[in-house]
């Protein structure tokens, strides 16, 4: 079912590789690897049928195509099995005719949750998990969020921390507090004395707006 998890951190950060990982979902079996060369979002909920959840799904599966317009996929997870996924995403669809097309994973032996450090290593519940993984096309992990089970997700905040983190690689810049498309980004601060001196034509040496 998994593959270099072994290996995994007891607690993944920021920069570090994505551990590997093959197993069964809603739409067939899937594997990290095969979302190389994409960006992804990866994420899990404490249970199926579950209030909060079912929110989060909905708002995730309608904001689904301005996702992929940015290059990046959703891959969903939790320790319900297989059929109990099936029939909660039907049921979703039947309920608030919203397709919920995005693969959700089967993970009833919480091997994935603990690798990710979704779940402690002691945990013999995945109640108290909602965590988000944003991995780059490299497989590499660039942003980690987390939420208590009592309080759902900012799907909207989602797709700008994407955005933003490829917007800032892209362009050798940095996103501003509360950034969109279309704002201007900042400059990297001066990282010398001899830079932090140089005129910089009534903006700060350390924030300044790109321009042009």
């Amino acid at each position: 079912m998994t593959e270099n998890l072994a290996a995994a951190p007891a607690a993944l950060r920021i920069n570090d590789k994505a551990p590997g990982f093959a197993a069964r979902s809603t739409a067939g079996e899937v594997s990290l690897s095969s979302y190389r060369g994409r960006w992804l979002l990866f994420f899990s909920h404490p249970a199926d049928f579950t209030s909060v959840c079912t929110s989060e799904f909905i708002a995730l599966a309608r904001a689904h195509e301005s996702f992929s317009k940015l290059n990046c996929d959703l891959l969903g997870l939790s320790v319900d099995s297989l059929y109990a996924h099936v029939a909660w995403l039907r049921d979703i669809e039947r309920s608030f005719g919203v397709k919920v097309a995005f693969p959700l994973i089967e993970d009833s032996a919480m091997v994935i949750a603990k690798a990710y450090g979704m779940l402690d290593n002691s945990a013999d519940s995945s109640a108290t998990v909602r965590a988000t993984y944003v991995i780059d096309p490299k497989g590499v992990i660039r942003a980690i969020v987390w939420y208590p089970m009592n309080v759902g997700r900012s799907v909207g905040e989602l797709l700008r921390l994407v955005e933003a983190l490829q917007t800032s690689e892209r362009e050798g810049a940095l996103a501003p507090e509360g950034w969109t498309h279309g704002d201007a980004l900042l400059e990297p601060a001066a990282a010398s004395m001899e830079d932090a001196c140089k005129p910089y034509e009534g903006q700060s040496w350390y924030y300044r707006e790109r321009r042009g």
